[in-house]
């Protein structure tokens, strides 16, 4: 693993900023990993493509890591510099119906370290499994050559109220999930999915030892507001840290 992420990890400190699986416009991407390094963010996720990969490569010292669904544009990726590989993403295919399984994403990840055995791999638990089930293909993915695990959820929650709340609300199945995996596991869990200020410390309290977060950053409009967001999550998460040393 990288060893500014290692290091990260260790402190449980990490921030992920992801610019879409799906997200292939340059100028967007490009806009996007400055502000996460402007921010102090500690790697990006971006889609899984060796020009994309040279660019932002080109562009910023973060680690980077690309995901995909398709285990075969790992190696191009990778090819191109990528630091570490995500099979994840799902949130962007859930609205069209996509789902998937447990026995599919574990078979992704056998197929993924049969190409890439040495390269460091996070993988996601789908949030449309039960909480147990999530738990056990957790297991299974360690057991499969998973470095990392992220959850997810965002998607699924309907938050009800405003403000606060609201966030909380949102962010409830993702932190669920950290929770029980968290504490299943030997490896880092990374919480990701309708993530905020609000909760990433909650998701440092979990268990997790760090966040993704995508669409809070990577739907704002301007660099400035972007880097705000960035450094907004940096804070929550240092500030988590701080409560952690005087517990």
């Amino acid at each position: 693993m990288h060893p500014s992420l290692q290091r990260a990890f260790s402190n449980r400190s990490v921030l992920k900023v992801i610019s879409g699986l799906n997200n292939f416009d340059g100028v967007r991407v490009a806009a996007i990993v400055k502000a996460a390094e402007v921010g102090g963010a500690t790697f990006v996720d971006i889609a899984a493509d060796a020009d994309l990969v040279q660019l932002i490569k080109s562009l910023i010292n973060l680690p980077v890591c690309v995901s995909a669904v398709e285990p075969e544009k790992f190696v191009a990726a990778v090819a191109a510099g990528a630091d570490l590989i995500e099979i994840g993403n799902f949130d962007c295919f859930y609205a069209q119906g996509r789902r998937f399984e447990a026995e599919e994403v574990l078979a992704l990840t056998h197929q993924t370290r049969a190409l890439l055995p040495n390269i460091t791999l996070s993988v996601t638990v789908p949030h449309i499994l039960q909480l147990d089930q999530q738990v056990q293909l957790a297991e299974e993915l360690v057991k499969a050559g998973a470095d990392i695990i992220q959850t997810e959820g965002g998607t699924s929650s309907q938050p009800t109220h405003p403000g606060t709340l609201g966030l909380i609300e949102k962010a409830a199945p993702t932190l669920a999930a950290a929770y029980e995996i968290a504490r299943a596991v030997s490896v880092p869990v990374l919480c990701a999915s309708g993530i905020s200020n609000v909760t990433a410390p909650l998701a440092i309290a979990s268990g997790a030892a760090g966040v993704g977060v995508g669409s809070a950053i990577n739907q704002l409009n301007s660099e400035i507001a972007m880097i705000a967001a960035v450094r907004g999550l940096v804070e929550a998460l240092a500030s988590a840290s701080t409560s952690r040393t005087f517990a």
